[in-house]
């Protein structure tokens, strides 16, 4: 039985920030009510604490009790939502679902570009 990657222990707690992203999400705490929606693979339990983790060391104050892990993402409230899929209900989002890494949003400084002028 051949084990996809997204299932490996601990593969989640060992994935490093992508360039701008530490730094764009302690801007967008402070202009909005900010919090991580992700995702964990149902057939990887340490993903959860992994994440938890990850979230700890690299987002840290800003991101205190912030995360949120589920499978649907549509049934969350908010605004925006960041995010690179539409999996997960990420398309079906009530708010405004902005895909990070697309033709429109392929990077970071775009994104905050975009965001800052929807601020306050």
């Amino acid at each position: 039985m051949k084990v996809a990657w997204i299932e490996v222990p601990g593969i989640f707690s060992l994935m490093p920030p992508m360039e701008s992203a530490i730094e764009s999400y302690a801007q967008l705490s402070e202009w909005f009510d900010t919090y991580i929606l992700s995702t964990s693979p149902w057939e990887n339990p340490s993903a959860w604490s992994d994440k938890l983790h990850w979230v700890k060391q690299y987002l840290a104050d800003p991101a205190y009790k912030r995360l949120i892990l589920s499978h649907n993402k549509h049934l969350n409230y908010g605004d925006y939502l960041i995010d690179d899929r539409p999996n997960n209900g990420a398309e079906n989002f009530q708010g405004e679902w902005i895909q990070f890494d697309s033709e429109l949003f392929p990077d970071w400084p775009t994104v905050m570009d975009y965001m800052k002028d929807r601020r306050f």
